[in-house]
């Protein structure tokens, strides 16, 4: 008989970070189904005891339709969290970044659980009045401005924990004396600081970068370590014989490239040596095709 063991912390990381989106997604669904079903409920009992001619389904309407759709905005504040994250250095422009986006989120969801009550009332041969538009969005606006800021500081300690979980990559800085051990503009290691430790990367095991908002991945022995660069800025840093500019967003190391696949339009894929694929577009190509030659014939 054979028992296994339990799983370590590291696997548990591993299988986390693989899972991330569709965990949090999860959890969010849970948290907006939870609040819709307590406020249908605690709704459905103040009406019964003020006895007003109103049905269960019109409350289950009111309160899904605001819930779900709120559930379906959510990837805007985390990608809009990761462009412009609340950081002491620009939290002005964050901010008003942000009241804008709380205005648009307001708005789209107004319009949407609007759109989704005209629709469960015709299904039930009945007309949903919204009342006054004006007075009624700038109530929504309010009460959404509350939960737009609830739901981005949520996302953002959400992106920070996951960040100190996966290991923040950044560049080595000169030492304050003394000449600095490599070449600042050209490193050939980054820092990663993950969990509280630090440890070095060298520059020629990164496999690929991949620009992600206000971070580049670096794509090293299967995990990403995101740096705080942008993908412009990065390929300046590293060694032009090694490392290849593919695609707007994308980097590959040269000694990691198995194949360059073709396709229409003049544009082709790549596939990595783990196996994954990388778009390549046609700006691109042509220098990738003239160093992937160069690197077989010194081969």
């Amino acid at each position: 008989m054979t028992t296994s063991s339990p799983a370590t912390p590291s696997s548990l990381l591993d299988l986390f970070l693989r899972y991330r989106s569709a965990t949090a997604a999860v959890f969010w669904f849970f948290i907006f189904a939870t609040n819709a079903w307590g406020n249908t409920v605690t709704t459905q009992l103040d009406i019964a005891r003020a006895h007003l001619p109103i049905a269960d389904w019109e409350v289950a309407s009111w309160e899904w339709s605001s819930s779900m759709v709120m559930f379906c905005l959510l990837p805007g504040i985390a990608w809009l969290d990761r462009q412009l994250p609340l950081a002491w250095g620009r939290l002005r422009w964050s901010m008003a970044a942000h009241v804008a986006g709380s205005v648009v989120f307001s708005l789209v969801h107004v319009v949407a659980m609007v759109a989704v009550r005209h629709g469960v009332y015709a299904l039930h041969g009945s007309q949903y009045d919204f009342g006054d538009p004006l007075s009624r969005f700038l109530y929504e606006l309010i009460k959404d401005a509350r939960s737009y800021l609830l739901i981005l500081v949520v996302v953002h300690m959400y992106h920070q924990l996951v960040l100190r979980a996966q290991g923040e990559a950044s560049l080595l800085d000169a030492p304050d004396e003394g000449p600095a051990l490599e070449p600042v503009d050209r490193p050939t290691r980054f820092l990663v600081r993950k969990l509280g430790k630090e440890f070095l990367v060298a520059a020629a095991d990164i496999e690929r970068a991949q620009a992600s908002g206000n971070y580049v991945n670096l794509r090293v022995r299967g995990r990403d370590y995101p740096l705080r660069s942008t993908i412009g800025g990065l390929e300046t840093r590293l060694d032009p014989a090694r490392f290849r500019r593919v695609h707007r967003s994308s980097i590959v190391n040269l000694d990691h490239v198995a194949e360059i696949e073709p396709l229409d339009g003049g544009e082709a894929r790549l596939r990595m040596s783990d196996g994954e694929r990388v778009a390549c577009s046609r700006r691109y190509l042509p220098a990738l095709r003239k160093s992937a030659v160069s690197e077989v014939i010194h081969i």
